[in-house]
């Protein structure tokens, strides 16, 4: 029960622990980091799972040699790209069923409503700028899939958003990551990333409240 346990939190807070799988687990480290990042994009039960800090912690062990920068990109954008599209696919088959049902076990209604809405304003743009916020970045594929978005469509900003995202946090932590102060205060770095990607979702939330309680 204690493996079951520790293998859980290990995979939740994996860009904690990322010093430990590195030397335990070796070149196997990179179909780890796919593994997590495929789940946390492709599937809509995993907006938990650790995203921009992970991308940023393992840019910094690449600064260090401990990873290959060209195979992390590589498998970062891979893992973002294959995530979205199976997201996509999903919401295109059994979303609606899904989005009209009124208690979900696993899933969050309210994540749903707020990123149709947040497809709605932003359209197709909504793929590349969801890529950048946690939990949004789960649903919006899978709402695009409802909305019956065209796949040659949707592919096109996924690619460029699955890119984007994976460059700016990797190179992000390839850079700044080994800095003294960074290093020193790594753990509250990586807490700032994350409090950072969240900010906008409950700034809309607020806004969105404000809204309704103007409107009544």
């Amino acid at each position: 029960m204690d493996i079951i346990k520790n293998g859980i939190d290990l995979i939740l807070h994996l860009d904690k622990y990322l010093n430990f799988v590195i030397q335990a687990y070796g070149i196997w480290t990179y179909l780890i980091l796919l593994f997590v990042i495929f789940c946390e994009t492709g599937l809509v039960v995993t907006p938990f799972l650790p995203g921009d800090s992970l991308l940023f912690a393992a840019g910094a062990f690449a600064s260090t040699g401990s990873l290959d920068i060209k195979y992390l990109f590589l498998t970062f954008g891979m893992a973002a790209v294959l995530g979205d599209t199976v997201n996509y696919f999903i919401g295109k088959s059994i979303g609606f069923k899904i989005f009209e049902k009124e208690n979900l076990r696993f899933i969050k209604k309210e994540h749903l409503i707020k990123t149709h809405k947040f497809y709605e304003k932003h359209g197709g743009k909504t793929i590349i700028i969801a890529r950048f916020i946690p939990v949004i970045r789960t649903f919006a594929p899978f709402v695009a899939g409802i909305g019956e978005m065209s796949y040659r469509r949707f592919i096109s900003y996924n690619i460029m958003g699955g890119i984007a995202w994976a460059a700016l946090f990797l190179f992000g932590g390839f850079f700044f990551g080994n800095l003294p102060f960074v290093k020193s205060n790594f753990t509250f770095i990586l807490i700032a990333i994350i409090i950072i990607s969240i900010l906008p979702g409950v700034i809309g939330i607020i806004r969105g409240r404000k809204q309704n309680l103007s409107d009544a």
